[in-house]
């Protein structure tokens, strides 16, 4: 196990590190599955209004903490390798689905005599079916193409300038999922031109929300790169989502 040090972090190829070489991978995992679950759970469903310039600006609430998955993600990929992001994509997408199950049943479930928080229930947690099929499938692609962007960029920069591939990272990557998420949720319930601009604006304020945290993003992935002790790079990754995870013995 690598000892915790203040000193530079030693450069190093992904594959020759063991998964149990890492102190605080399981901690960023956990926050990745967390803040995933939490936003969809929480900030899904409400839609919320604030003034700009004195105009009303309304929006999902979930935008402004579901980036945040996306911040973690650009730190797992960057300071443990794509193998190890892989992994808690999975995580999280099993998670995802696990919650669409036990919304469905729990609340198709008959309520008892006398319960009055059922049309509550039904209203937090009955999600459209479509809904939440275009959530998980957007998440996983842009997730996906997020971490595969950010590993193949910090080879180009030689690890030089994290915030290009940060920032590069995430254009990508949201461009995906809001690809994905807004036509297969509202294409021919809401008018085309309406699913084009709310997939344009929340395509650009997750963007903005990636360099609003940039500096948020150098302070946790410098600090972890140095308790961990390597600088992890996927010179020789399988980039497959599918491919099995490489370790050293």
């Amino acid at each position: 196990m690598h000892e915790p040090s203040d000193a530079a972090p030693t450069p190093i190829d992904a594959a020759t590190v063991p998964a149990q070489g890492f102190r605080h991978f399981d901690i960023v995992m956990a926050a990745f599955v967390a803040i995933l679950l939490l936003s969809n759970i929480i900030g899904a469903g409400k839609v919320a209004v604030i003034g700009v310039a004195g105009t009303p600006f309304v929006f999902g609430a979930g935008i402004l903490f579901f980036p945040v998955s996306y911040v973690i993600g650009d730190v797992l990929t960057e300071v443990y390798g794509y193998a190890r992001a892989r992994r808690c994509i999975w995580v999280g997408f099993a998670a995802l689905l696990f919650m669409a199950f036990m919304a469905a049943v729990v609340v198709a479930m008959p309520p008892a005599a006398g319960w009055t928080g059922q049309g509550a229930y039904e209203a937090v947690f009955g999600q459209v079916p479509r809904i939440v099929f275009a959530s998980i499938a957007a998440f996983w692609a842009g997730e996906f193409v997020n971490a595969y962007v950010l590993a193949r960029m910090k080879i180009w920069t030689g690890g030089r300038a994290l915030w290009t591939r940060t920032v590069g990272s995430t254009v990508v990557g949201q461009a995906v999922d809001s690809a994905i998420f807004y036509p297969l949720a509202f294409l021919g319930v809401w008018p085309t031109g309406q699913v084009l601009t709310v997939m344009v604006t929340n395509w650009a304020m997750k963007v903005a929300w990636e360099v609003v945290l940039t500096p948020v993003t150098y302070a946790v992935v410098g600090w972890l790169k140095r308790r961990e002790g390597v600088d992890v790079f996927d010179s020789a990754t399988d980039f497959s989502p599918f491919a099995g995870e490489r370790r050293s013995q």
